[in-house]
């Protein structure tokens, strides 16, 4: 039988009308639901942070790892530290970074510390004081008020940023162990876990573990900082966490990272830079435009923000806090 044009029309437009659906309240559009890369990739990364369980139990103990403890979003800038500079952009310090024990390619660091466990964490505290003792995070960050601060950041391969770090005086917790009238020195010695740090084995000639030192003037002093943060965030692994040391006059192998063990001493201690080459990288290693370094000048760096080459300023901007520490006697 042939159907004549009027009625196919109303046919088609009934068919139409069949295969529409009307969508409850609650229904979420398609646009809206997480692409299946994204939802496994957020799988993948809770795994490598160790946890196990469900979905819903893994959101308190995640939050409580990282915001929580730290309490870095409260922590209050202090304009006394506000050097009024650009910062550099937090993607580019959190995937630009020195941490040998992962990698010698700065790009590849942020990639590979995801097996390393930041949590749980202790502190020993020890040598030459008269209360020595280990520390939690949980503890340290109850030591003194967190805050933030601003400070150039100056690389001995003349490169530079300006972060904000959180954290307090490394004078603080020094304090509380009480360092004895001998102890002259101060040791730092980063966590050991070849099993979690690949590029540990790519260097077996290096004196691991990562160590580093100050005199205890120079530790002690109101500008060296404990930081358990950055751009208001709890610090990333790349960046050292979940604690490190931030000397801003000093060029930033000075500033160790993940440190697990400080120890007053009387003598000078040996680090892991100076005994493998103490031309390039002595002791004291302040920051200082006159001095080269034997394979390039010191006189410019590089702002990694801008690419721009800008002077280097001595004691990297910092000489009127502390030139005073090096004054001829």
């Amino acid at each position: 039988m042939k159907i004549r044009g009027g009625k196919v029309r109303v046919s088609r437009q009934l068919t139409r009308m069949a295969s529409i659906h009307i969508h409850p309240p609650w229904h979420m559009p398609e646009r809206l639901v997480t692409p299946e890369n994204i939802h496994r990739n957020r799988r993948r990364f809770l795994q490598e942070l160790g946890y196990a369980g469900s979905a819903l139990a893994l959101v308190p103990s995640l939050l409580a790892q990282t915001a929580a403890p730290a309490g870095e979003p409260g922590a209050k800038r202090n304009p006394a530290y506000d050097p009024k500079l650009a910062l550099t952009p937090e993607r580019l310090a959190t995937t630009y970074n020195n941490y040998y024990e992962f990698s010698t390619t700065k790009d590849r660091v942020h990639k590979l510390v995801g097996p390393f466990r930041i949590s749980p964490w202790t502190l020993w505290v020890g040598g030459l004081c008269e209360k020595p003792a280990t520390f939690t995070m949980e503890e340290i960050l109850r030591l003194a008020p967190l805050e933030e601060r601003v400070y150039r950041f100056r690389c001995v391969e003349a490169w530079s940023m300006v972060v904000p770090w959180t954290g307090f005086p490394l004078a603080k917790l020094l304090e509380k162990v009480v360092p004895k009238s001998e102890a002259r020195f101060v040791k730092f010695t980063t966590v050991l876990r070849p099993e979690e740090m690949p590029g540990i084995a790519r260097l077996p000639n290096y004196p691991w573990p990562y160590t580093e030192g100050l005199r205890i003037d120079e530790a002690m002093h109101p500008l060296v900082l404990l930081a358990t943060g950055l751009y208001g965030k709890p610090m990333p692994k790349q960046n050292g966490a979940p604690i490190r040391l931030v000397v801003p006059w000093k060029y930033g192998f000075k500033s160790i990272k993940s440190v697990v063990k400080i120890e007053l001493v009387q003598e000078q201690p040996a680090t892991l830079w100076e005994s493998l080459s103490p031309q390039e990288y002595p002791f004291e290693s302040n920051v200082d435009p006159k001095v080269s370094h034997p394979r390039w000048s010191q006189a410019t760096e590089r702002d990694l923000a801008t690419g721009d080459r800008i002077p280097t300023l001595p004691y990297n901007g910092y000489g009127d806090e502390v030139a005073k520490l090096y004054a001829r006697k």
